[in-house]
């Protein structure tokens, strides 16, 4: 068989295992699934499609003899034992071991609100060796997957996605405070958990109003939907924030 012939051959068939494997990844994540199950997935799926590429990767070189020959000699040295130890100390592997380790233990999750290094943020997505943690400034915070599992994380939701809508107000000393907090609590008296409360006598004070919602993106939707409603009111009684 000419040699043309081999490549053509070996590039047909790592073309077939690409394609079965973005098959199996797209049957992998078709399911709806909790959070827990959805992080443990998206790990899975991605060693899973790495795995197929690559036993597809070698399966096209035994095609070509010259290939295999090598290849043969190679997994016959002791070579391959050295190559291998090489490559689990290198950092990227670590990485990628302490993806299925946080994919399988789960101490983070995808839509997790994580506090990590001093920085908060939304667990927005779990890689192959980095995990991006989505700020509220809307920027992503990359952490290499061996320093997630190994450093210490504050995780908010883990157990809970509620959290809480906060909205401050700022009130001038010479207003009747008692009856702009009694009158901000009519304003969220509907809301789940709601409490308004004087955090501060400073100039001016601050009076805190805050509410449970359901996760982190509901929470910013009804934090908006507060300061219109605790602004009107205000407005009502005649008192301007500073």
């Amino acid at each position: 068989m000419p040699f043309w012939h081999r490549i053509v051959i070996a590039a047909s068939v790592f073309v077939l295992v690409s394609i079965l494997a973005r098959l199996v990844d797209w049957r992998l994540k078709r399911r709806p699934l909790a959070p827990q199950a959805e992080t443990r997935y998206l790990v899975l799926r991605r060693a899973v499609t790495v795995a197929i590429l690559v036993v597809g990767f070698f399966s096209a070189l035994l095609v070509i003899p010259q290939v295999r020959a090598i290849a043969g000699g190679l997994l016959a040295s002791s070579a391959v034992l050295a190559v291998i130890v090489g490559l689990a100390s290198q950092q990227v592997l670590g990485n990628f071991i302490a993806g299925l380790v946080i994919a399988l233990t789960q101490p983070v999750r995808i839509g997790d609100r994580v506090t990590y290094a001093g920085v908060e943020g939304t667990v927005e997505e779990i890689g192959m060796t980095y995990t991006f943690i989505r700020t509220p400034d809307r920027r992503r915070l990359i952490v290499p997957n061996s320093k997630l599992a190994s450093d210490t994380i504050v995780n908010a939701s883990i157990r809970n996605r509620e959290t809480f809508a906060k909205v401050s107000v700022t009130i001038p000393l010479t207003a009747d405070i008692e009856a702009i907090v009694e009158a901000l609590r009519a304003v969220v008296a509907a809301e789940q958990d709601a409490e308004v409360y004087l955090e501060s006598l400073d100039a001016p004070a601050n009076v805190v109003v805050r509410a449970l919602a359901a996760d982190e993106l509901k929470a910013e939707w009804l934090e908006r939907d507060l300061r219109l409603r605790i602004h009107g009111r205000l407005r009502e009684l005649g008192v301007w924030a500073s």
